[in-house]
């Protein structure tokens, strides 16, 4: 009788999903907990084909470049930041820069994901001089930098809001907000693994300004630390919360990228016995959720770099339709232990084995010639 029940639960949450309707925090937990994963894929398959082109899988040539390795947020998931007092801190310099972005051109990339830390020093002033000078040099180079974190902070050394740092950012060439630092959009979960960063709800306001001033963003979820599934599925009900209140003119979140936490060398593994425990399966499981969950966001990325191109490629019949970047130069993650690798030819030939056609896009998701 019990599953009978379920079963026909399962069957009335499905026909919403596929109204594009939003689903509660009770009914996703309904589907997470107890739908097949054979029938979350089917829905999740269904929903990709109707908000993109079922048969185009996207991916993107950019490089990755850590402005600092100085960060005094200290989470305790990430083992390649340094204390201010360190003896092998960096600031990347501006010749570094030229280099690493003639090779990203040489590629035929133009994207770059400028990741910071929190530096107690580097405030406004700092980094409107650094995206003036590389816009200078590589007018067309597009600047993925920074995230709600950085933002948060240069604000607080600032003493000004959100707003204001946007708006005198984008005047210097930034060009898109990445949704680094989300992890788990949870006050419990956050001052447990990065207490030193923006909390949850600050995190969503840098956002929603963005937003306001048509910025494009994207968002993310690292999950598989100390969350319960309860907080990912709110995680979720967050971030489309935030993309439902986006002005009618703004993208908002173009896309969603959930990956999974990296224990290699990390305080959580090394002083709290915190490891990564999602199983390939239960990534596609969270793949097919995120596109259930989340109607009002076209792209879904697979993070083939955690997980696999393998299980990358499952993702793309359970609800995702991008396969992200060939990541030029990761530093974060791979210290913690993602060591998966794929250059132009191999990304291209990944998705094409799982059935689909790959198209190189920019950062606004849009196809181009390839």
């Amino acid at each position: 009788m019990e599953i009978k029940k379920n079963s026909e639960k399962n069957i009335n949450l499905y026909k919403k999903a596929l109204n594009l309707d939003f689903l509660s925090l009770e009914e996703g937990m309904h589907l997470y907990e107890n739908a097949p994963l054979s029938e979350l894929i089917y829905i999740a398959n269904q929903l990709r084909k109707k908000q993109s082109n079922s048969n185009v899988v996207g991916w993107i040539i950019d490089r990755n470049v850590n402005i600092t390795n100085v960060c005094i947020a200290q989470c305790k998931f990430c083992n390649f930041y340094r204390k201010p007092i360190d003896k092998d801190v960096y600031i990347t310099n501006i010749d570094e820069y030229k280099y690493k972005i003639d090779k990203l051109y040489e590629k035929g990339g133009n994207q770059l994901l400028l990741q910071g830390g929190l530096h107690p020093k580097l405030g406004l002033k700092f980094y409107k001089e650094l995206f003036t000078k590389l816009k200078t040099l590589y007018p067309d180079l597009k600047l993925h930098a920074l995230g709600p974190a950085e933002i948060h902070h240069i604000a607080r050394i600032e003493k000004t809001n959100y707003k204001k740092i946007l708006e005198e950012l984008t005047s210097s060439g930034l060009d898109s907000l990445p949704g680094a630092g989300a992890e788990i959009l949870n006050d419990r979960v956050r001052t447990i693994v990065s207490k030193g960063k923006c909390n949850s709800k600050q995190w969503l306001d840098v956002m929603r300004e963005a937003h306001k001033l048509d910025i494009l963003t994207s968002a993310t979820m690292m999950f598989g630390h100390i969350e319960t599934k309860e907080e990912r599925i709110k995680h979720l009900i967050s971030i489309r919360e935030v993309q439902n209140e986006k002005p009618i003119n703004s993208d908002g979140f173009i896309a969603f990228i959930p990956w999974t936490f990296q224990d290699v060398d990390t305080e959580l593994s090394n002083k709290q016995d915190i490891n990564n425990n999602i199983s390939g399966i239960e990534y596609v499981r969270m793949i097919a959720i995120s596109r259930i969950m989340l109607p009002n966001i076209k792209n879904i990325q697979a993070s083939w770099l955690t997980v696999g191109s393998e299980i990358g490629k499952l993702c793309l019949h359970a609800g995702a339709n991008d396969f992200g970047s060939i990541m030029i130069e990761e530093n974060v993650v791979s210290a913690a232990g993602a060591n998966f690798s794929l250059d132009i030819d191999e990304i291209q030939q990944k998705i094409k084995d799982a059935g689909f056609v790959p198209k190189l896009r920019n950062q606004k998701y849009e196809y181009l010639s390839n």
